[in-house]
């Protein structure tokens, strides 16, 4: 007789059935309210509000001290404004500020604009600030300030935008035309032809990750890629990357020319690489504890058997999953390992991109780290069970939206023009989730009570300490990385005693390490400390390290190569464990949330 097939038990659902009458009043509120305040909790908003109001309103020598800067600031644009003064910054292609770089603003009266708008950011960086406010509420004052002003700029604004006003009598109307359908369309949530042609130019497994390589192993949680031999001869020990849970790993094989795998089996490297499950509800009791053994030791574990688990592995994290791979590397270093670790192969190396690994200082990420919020992102997810894709990216934009908000409607909407997609922008776009408990514990662990830097973060029950890490590790961060801030990345000077090589090099957290040789503007500085060497100040470091022009990608190769045996043979993949062809399955996985 056959038994009836039982549904996958659902913890979301579970967890519902749990609540109490008042808890779900509570959690639908807050859930409704999600989408107005953009994630964010509005008792951690009014919190800091709160904190710099009260500061101000009993400290009458500080207002007195305001309202002088204020008026110096509105003389100055005034002055400027009469033609009486030149700006204090440059104008045009001098200025740093993209939205301004057009030669228009250096004429009357934008100038004045542009005076008056930059004088109100001076004055903002200064009032944002009151004394006995918390750090943690003065830089959310100052980041929602900026945010204000940045809505506000008149570069947004067709009355009070040269390049507009000139483009509109130029072509006399049609692109503002072009821009008012363009908005109509998104209002209205109707498809433009431009942009669906334009999503359909990057398709995962043939214009992206098209990196010639086989599944060997899969998981719930991931599936494990290993990529043919494209030279005769290959490094005998094999590189393992971990990409972030929170992307797809293609970020690091997107177009041919500038992949980072395609670079490294070029090289002679055979490049392992982990590819997240997209998780669902029924993943939302996944731990921390969970994705170490599913998505780190269990594919060591599987290298080890294709390579010989006496051969060592060279380990790369990028993001959260270096800080991941960091937890792993401390973990197995330890006396007595880690539950499951027996017959793992030994790590060659450790190479970490742009992962912190100590998150006293994460950044404007951190602003969204706190009790309150991290409460209020609980009861969003408690039903779903996870964190949805849309919702992480609308937190990135948030971060970044003069760049991915306004300059872009800007553009959209004033000027007529859509966003031209690359691979970069289409594998942005190709958001992921995170499971709800997951979340939650390394929001907790990481951010909010910095675990892993102070050797409390435990595994198994047992704390582990960075200071365990005994292998070469080659450490990266990127100059304008708003997620992992190069001197919050380069605090594992601290925290360990190993060989550490560190590169900071120029770009954001993706660009910067997106750094194919021939990429034009790229630079680096590298510099090693010895093992047990003495610590050196990271403004010293900066100072003292010379600067390289180019991709540190071969920096890095020969990095690997120096800490590598001899060249031996390329085997092709064994038949016997191919489940199916790159890009895999997991990679493809998608949801409407």
């Amino acid at each position: 007789m056959l038994k009836r097939c039982q549904p996958p038990a659902n913890p979301a659902l579970e967890e519902l059935a749990r609540e109490s009458p008042t808890q779900r009043l509570d959690r639908l509120l807050h859930a409704g309210a999600a989408p107005l305040t953009g994630g964010l909790s509005p008792v951690a908003l009014s919190l800091a509000w709160a904190d710099w109001a009260w500061h101000l309103a009993v400290s009458p020598g500080r207002q007195m001290d305001l309202s002088a800067t204020a008026a110096q600031l509105a003389a100055e644009t005034w002055r400027t404004a009469m033609g009486l003064s030149e700006p204090a910054e440059p104008a045009g292609d001098a200025d740093d500020d993209p939205r301004f770089r057009h030669p228009a603003w250096a004429d009357w009266p934008f100038n004045a604009l542009r005076s008056g708008f930059r004088n109100s950011e001076a004055f903002w960086r200064d009032a944002a600030y009151m004394p006995g406010m918390t750090e943690h509420h003065t830089v959310m004052t100052r980041f929602f300030a900026k945010q204000w002003l940045g809505m506000m700029a008149p570069a947004n604004w067709l009355p009070t935008n040269p390049a507009v006003l000139k483009d509109a009598v130029e072509a006399r109307g049609a692109h503002q035309w072009q821009g008012a359908m363009n908005w109509l369309r998104d209002v209205a949530g109707q498809p433009d032809p431009e942009v669906v042609a334009e999503a359909a130019r990057f398709q995962v497994g043939r214009d992206v990750a098209v990196t010639p390589g086989k599944v060997v192993m899969r998981n719930r949680l991931v599936e494990l890629i290993r990529y043919a031999p494209q030279t005769e001869q290959v490094y005998p020990e094999p590189l393992l990357v971990i990409p972030s849970w929170i992307m797809k790993y293609y970020i690091l094989d997107l177009s041919p020319h500038n992949s980072m795998v395609r670079y490294l089996v070029q090289q002679g490297h055979t490049v392992y690489m982990v590819s997240w499950r997209n998780p669902d509800a029924s993943d939302a009791d996944l731990t921390m504890d969970d994705y170490l053994r599913l998505g780190v030791l269990e594919p060591l574990r599987s290298v080890g058997e294709l390579s010989g688990r006496a051969q060592p592995v060279h380990a790369m994290g990028y993001c959260l999953g270096g800080t991941l791979l960091a937890i792993a590397a401390a973990a197995l270093g330890r006396s007595g390992g880690v539950t499951g670790g027996e017959g793992l192969p030994p790590l060659k190396s450790l190479s970490l991109l742009a992962a912190q690994t100590d998150f006293s200082e994460p950044g404007e990420l951190g602003l969204f780290i706190d009790e309150s919020q991290i409460g209020y992102l609980d009861e969003i997810t408690r039903g779903k069970g996870f964190h949805t894709g849309p919702q992480m990216a609308g937190s990135f934009q948030f971060l970044h939206s003069r760049d991915l908000i306004w300059t872009r409607r800007m553009r959209e909407y004033l000027m007529g023009e859509r966003e031209k997609r690359s691979d970069l922008t289409a594998w942005n776009a190709d958001t992921t989730r995170m499971p709800a408990r997951m979340h939650h514990e390394y929001l907790i662990a990481l951010y909010l009570h910095n675990e892993l830097a102070s050797s409390s973060y435990r595994v198994d029950g047992h704390a582990v300490s960075l200071i365990d890490i005994d292998v070469p590790v080659f450490l990266v961060g990127t100059e304008r990385d708003h997620i992992s801030p190069w001197r919050s990345v380069y605090k594992l000077h601290h925290l360990c005693d190993t060989e550490l090589t560190f590169v900071l090099t120029n770009g954001g957290h993706n660009a910067g390490i997106l750094s194919e040789p021939g990429h034009a503007g790229r630079r680096y500085q590298i510099g090693c400390r010895p093992a047990h060497g003495p610590w050196v100040q990271r403004e010293q470091w900066l100072r003292q390290t010379p600067t390289h022009e180019g991709s540190w990608w071969p920096a890095w190769h020969d990095w690997l190569a120096a800490r590598s045996s001899p060249l031996q043979p390329a085997r092709p993949i064994p038949a016997r464990v191919t489940l199916c062809d790159a890009p895999g399955e997991y990679v493809h996985l998608r949801y409407a949330d």
